[in-house]
């Protein structure tokens, strides 16, 4: 007997305190940037709790769009007007959009089985844009671009069980990644010096399912 109380002191219980100290979220929903319409947002975020009310970790997001960008079409028809569906050409983007953030998530009990959090996540955006070849716009090229990224947002979680969540959250997302290329008009011979910016400021707006482990 008091073989198996020892057990159950020093395996047991340790087993269930320490069960949800480490936390991991998968997350979908819809992201709306400046730069370019809104879209399908999938992200991972994993965590540790420090105590009952503070989470820290991490999460990576992918956020995939093709698009024409209006305002370079705008440049490019100032540059040379010659062509403007050439230009509109030029102007088609395939942009992946990937921030890498550092969270911390201050949790509290609002109801029987219900939380609500705040949280704040600073770290990288990473931009990977397959944009089109100025001289040949029927060719992809690849160019990549790196920002300072910060996010806050609050939701909330509802319980499912002893370790796994509901939950749907509300953020705002802030980073405008950039680049300059210099192009040179074939026809004209005029060369000129673009500068790319990524405005990827915008709301998200997501849900889904956190477990503990």
């Amino acid at each position: 007997m008091k073989k198996t109380v020892l057990f159950f002191i020093l395996f047991i219980i340790p087993a269930v305190m320490f069960a949800q100290y480490n936390s991991a979220a998968i997350k979908l929903g819809y992201y709306s940037p400046d730069a370019t319409d809104g879209g399908f947002i999938l992200g991972y975020e994993g965590g540790k709790n420090i105590d009952e009310h503070l989470n820290i970790g991490w999460s990576i997001d992918w956020f995939n769009k093709n698009y024409t960008d209006k305002k370079l079409v705008d440049e490019f028809n100032q540059f040379n007007n010659l062509n403007v569906e050439v230009n509109e050409l030029r102007a088609k983007t395939n942009l992946h959009d990937i921030p890498v953030l550092f969270n911390v998530n201050a949790h509290f009990p609002a109801a029987p089985k219900v939380n609500v959090y705040g949280s704040l996540s600073f770290g990288a955006e990473v931009l990977l844009v397959f944009y089109r070849n100025y001289e040949n716009p029927d060719d992809d090229e690849l160019k990549g671009a790196i920002d300072f990224s910060w996010r806050f947002g609050f939701g909330g979680t509802y319980e499912l069980g002893s370790r796994s969540e509901l939950l749907a959250e509300l953020a705002y997302h802030s980073s405008k990644p950039s680049w300059e290329y210099e192009v040179t008009d074939p026809v004209t011979g005029n060369t000129k010096t673009f500068e790319r910016v990524y405005d990827m400021n915008g709301i998200l707006l997501r849900v889904g399912v956190k477990y503990y482990f």
